[in-house]
């Protein structure tokens, strides 16, 4: 087990110290991390700080030492870790937790207290008949959610099998079941994403994040293809990659792999690679300190001398020869249910949200901009300067704190997935324009959990830095517990960032798209981006079993959007909102009632918006307006534009009617 004291005294490797004092000095005043410089705490910064700090534990006593009180104060009587101000229901950070006491580096708690309570959460079953017709995955096999009463996926699942095996767990017929889990979900040619290989006969991507995860969790199974295969794979994106986070944890995993073809030569290339990026990284104006990346770096480059991830295989099942028998399991959690004083409250405050609600006042009419352009290159600023001349009284922007949210799901270069750069560019421009105090693009993909990448390669990052404007991970910002205006999920509270909530102006800036559980993906779908995955997890899946429809507009309600801007140059139709095929529809579509506004671009893509099902719950809730007598067309009709857009199959019965 590894105490707190020097590894490494008088030796170099790289310049691992160097990120250790830097994440001394990105503690909060009380102890303990967030994910950036002067954050609240949270557990996953703070767990992977301490494990970083702790090869230098000596020096650095100081500093652990506040961090494990930090801990400390997250231990939950049942044996979970939960900081106060987390989502009740949140249960992943617990495995990293055990982790650091099974390291040596925590000796708060009791391990086989938390580990009971880990062992005692188990995912939830889909409907086996209708999940073959969508995936191609094992889904009676139990594994780990990101928060009770959800789905297994492979981020907390790999962190849960990894944590009870650096314990002795692990021949505990729940840590096999969960890395049987994990090879069922890999692709058969390598690599893993967060859960799905498949959705309705559309192969899906890995990532290399859950792969480094699940290939840690999988150490000593390199003998199974799909795990030689996950190597091989990791091997080749590390070896191509310029990400310092990718990096860091594909060096962490692949360290533990040395066995496998080609990797412990390539492991000195990935140091250099590592220190080019995390350089890199510290040169980008629109990036600031982040705490996770710190200690992933320090915690790479210290792997010559000591990987604090590599388990010492004899011990994994020390504990196993009775399965975990001899251990009292915590009881199942069951749905939570409050006392019924707190029921009673949470019901009067649902009949006042209700009646607020139709009170809500519409105008009798709202108006929303249609622009033709074909063209990227065209001057867009220009023309949505045009456009906000109808909007600018209803929505000013001199002087207020703007938030930019573009719709950034994955990146592939031959897709049209993602809103333009260009379309951020002119909006950006159209901002200062006005004279906007500041101006934050914003995004928090449900998809991919490294958004860093996602704007480097998409193009986005280049717009920032010429802007000089700034970017914020809603996935890791600071969460904002706010009452469900909505309450169709039947969640009481939605959490969202606080960037969000704190706006002056929020824009919303989508892409057209078709979308194949929702019909169209459009400003009011995009707003799933403004929930953190650190309450809701990745893909954020809690949102769609909930009902997609009801959690959009869950969150309009909660936090409506004062403007949307929508890229319709070119859409996607078909297997949206990744899998579809480019559609020109030359438009820019701007409002500042965002039911109208899809509306009308779905009469653009000659679907019904009154057969989107959040649409038209929509306007039975009083977000907007949505028939089109109510809506006035400013700029070019909707005739003039619109063209059919194909759907996947169940959604057929949107398509308008043509005339003869």
């Amino acid at each position: 087990m590894l105490r707190p004291h020097c590894f490494f005294r008088g030796l170099h490797v790289h310049d691992f110290r160097t990120h250790l004092e830097k994440l001394v000095s990105h503690a909060t005043p009380g102890g303990g991390w967030g994910y950036s410089p002067g954050q609240a705490v949270h557990l996953e910064p703070t767990c992977l700080s301490l494990l970083a700090l702790a090869l230098e534990g000596d020096r650095f006593k100081a500093a652990l030492d506040q961090g494990r009180a930090v801990l400390q104060k997250a231990a939950n009587p049942d044996g979970a870790f939960r900081l106060t101000d987390d989502r009740a229901e949140i249960i992943w950070p617990t495995a990293l937790v055990l982790f650091l006491q099974a390291a040596g580096v925590y000796f708060g708690g009791e391990i086989p207290k938390t580990v009971s309570r880990l062992l005692s959460w188990e995912s939830r079953k889909p409907d086996e008949a209708q999940a073959k017709e969508v995936h191609d995955i094992d889904v009676g096999l139990v594994g780990w959610p990101w928060a009770e009463n959800n789905f297994a996926w492979v981020e907390p699942t790999s962190w849960a099998c990894l944590a009870l095996r650096k314990s002795g767990y692990g021949n505990h017929p729940r840590v096999k079941e969960g890395l049987s889990l994990l090879i069922n979900r890999a692709f058969e040619d390598g690599g893993i994403n967060y859960g799905n290989r498949v959705v309705l006969g559309k192969r899906t991507e890995p990532i290399p994040g859950p792969t480094s995860l699940m290939l840690l969790a999988l150490q000593g199974h390199g003998h199974e293809p799909r795990v030689s295969a996950s190597v091989a794979y990791l091997l080749k994106q590390a070896l191509a990659s310029e990400d310092v986070e990718h990096l860091c944890w594909a060096k962490l995993a692949l360290d533990c792999h040395q066995n496998q073809p080609g990797v412990k030569e390539a492991l000195p290339r990935l140091d250099k690679r590592i220190a080019a990026a995390y350089q890199a990284r510290t040169e980008t104006p629109w990036l600031g300190p982040a705490v996770l990346r710190e200690a992933l770096t320090a915690l790479a480059l210290a792997t010559g001398k000591h990987n604090l991830f590599r388990l010492e295989l004899a011990q994994t099942h020390k504990n196993g020869s009775t399965n975990g028998s001899h251990l009292k399991i915590s009881s199942p959690p069951i749905q939570r249910r409050m006392p019924w004083t707190q029921r009673l409250a949470s019901a009067f405050r649902g009949l006042a949200i209700d009646a607020v609600g139709r009170l809500r006042q519409l105008p009798p009419q709202t108006a929303v901009h249609i622009a033709k352009v074909t063209d990227y290159n065209a001057n867009l600023a220009d023309i949505l300067q045009r456009q906000y001349e109808s909007f600018r009284e209803r929505v000013p922007l001199a002087g207020k704190r703007v938030v930019l949210k573009p719709n950034l799901v994955e990146y592939h270069r031959n897709k049209v997935i993602n809103t333009n750069p260009h379309v951020v560019a002119a909006v950006i421009e159209l901002c200062q324009r006005e004279g906007a105090a500041e101006i934050i693009v914003a995004e928090g993909p449900g998809h991919w959990r490294n958004v860093e990448y996602l704007v480097q390669a998409s193009g986005l990052g280049d717009v920032m830095r010429h802007y000089k404007v700034s970017f914020k991970d809603l996935n890791h910002d600071e969460a904002v517990k706010s009452p469900n205006l909505g309450r169709l999920t039947g969640l009481e509270s939605l959490f969202l960032s606080r960037t969000v909530a704190s706006a002056d102006v929020l824009i919303s800036l989508p892409k057209v798209k078709t979308h194949h559980w929702a019909g169209a993906t459009l400003s009011l779908k995009n707003l799933f981006g403004t929930l953190p995955g650190i309450c809701y997890g990745w893909p954020k899946n809690e949102l769609h079993w909930r009902g997609i429809d009801n959690s959009i507009i869950d969150i309009a309600l909660t936090r409506t959007p004062d403007l949307a801007i929508v890229d319709g140059i070119i859409g996607m139709e078909g297997d949206g909102p990744i899998n579809g095929t480019p559609r020109p529809l030359g438009a820019l579509i701007m409002g500042n009632d965002l039911l109208a506004v899809d509306a009308t671009c779905c009469r653009l893509m000659e679907l019904d918006p009154e057969r989107i099902k959040y649409l038209f719950v929509g306007y039975q809730k009083k977000l907007g307006l949505l028939h089109a007598a109510e809506i006035q067309q400013i700029g070019e009709t909707i005739a003039s534009l619109a063209q059919p857009f194909e759907t996947v199959d169940h959604f057929r019965e949107l398509r308008l009617a043509r005339s003869a």
